[in-house]
């Protein structure tokens, strides 16, 4: 694997990142837990009907351990029907304001791939982390907007867009394309002068099985960019059609993967699932601390 100059750019592991003046220490890897308020998630979909259901399942995982409650309004499913902003918005806005009034200490990620929600979510609750599964390909204007917002943004590798991801994903090798399509991402972030990045290899966005199963086994090439990479495999197809299950009969499978993730270097673990997960993070620093 090349170092790449941006990675250069970073003298030491970054092992924290900045939300607002708040410091999310990311010394030890943390869980984050996943809020769907869509009707059409491909696990999750239409379970959350009310505020009153979605602030009990975010209390839950607060109490399991989550350290960030990533909170999406669209789904990004494969083949996934896109829907226009406002109504992005009128299903998110509702959701974080109600989330930062009664868990003010938590830290709050918004899954969107549109400069202009950030920018609305940000002036309605101040700051929060940015997850943005399009890498930037899907709204010219997020680098720009992160940059002046001066947040955390997750940086997800995708080929394609969540309505043809799916459709013939093709690499000549998948490590190195990521890698460098990533790398390129982060030198235009850190021009723009946008200090705390991390990065997510994309699990199910635009790879076969074989792409998934091969960025999991080598996700510690990743520690190259000095930056804390995400993973989200909670449930993926990648799982139950290996299983021959469905996403429902998944969470075995995604413990375990999740601990693979972990021995790879993972820093964040994306779930549906807290306390498995946290589970999994506690046994594997009891092994480190072996080491």
């Amino acid at each position: 694997m090349l170092i790449t100059q941006s990675a250069g750019k970073f003298l030491k592991r970054k092992n924290s990142i900045n939300v607002g003046g708040e410091m999310l220490d990311l010394s030890i890897p943390c869980i984050m837990g996943i809020i769907n308020i869509t009707p059409d998630s491909f696990y999750d979909g239409d379970t959350i009907k009310s505020e009153y259901d979605m602030l009990e399942r975010v209390e839950q995982m607060v109490m399991d351990g989550a350290a960030i409650i990533d909170v999406g309004s669209v789904s990004t499913r494969p083949g996934a029907e896109p829907i226009s902003t406002k109504e992005e918005m009128e299903r998110l806005i509702p959701a974080v304001i109600a989330i930062r009034k009664h868990f003010p200490e938590i830290f709050i990620s918004i899954d969107t791939f549109r400069s202009w929600v950030a920018i609305r979510v940000l002036d309605e609750i101040g700051p929060v982390i940015v997850n943005d599964i399009s890498g930037g390909s899907m709204d010219a204007r997020m680098f720009e907007t992160i940059g002046k917002m001066q947040v955390p943004y997750i940086l997800t590798h995708i080929q394609g867009t969540p309505q043809n991801m799916q459709s013939n994903p093709v690499y000549n090798d998948v490590i190195r394309d990521v890698s460098a399509e990533l790398s390129e991402s982060v030198r235009k972030l850190t021009r723009l002068g946008v200090s705390d990045v991390l990065i997510d290899p994309g699990f199910g966005f635009g790879k076969t099985l074989h792409h998934n199963y091969e960025l999991l086994n080598r996700l510690d090439s990743f520690k190259v960019f000095q930056l804390p990479v995400v993973v989200g495999l909670s449930r993926k197809s990648m799982i139950w059609k290996v299983l021959e299950t469905n996403p429902e009969e998944a969470l075995n499978g995604t413990t375990a993967l999740n601990t693979m993730a972990l021995l790879g270097g993972a820093d964040v673990l994306r779930v549906h699932d807290v306390q498995p997960a946290v589970e999994a993070l506690r046994l594997f620093l009891q092994l480190k601390e072996t080491i």
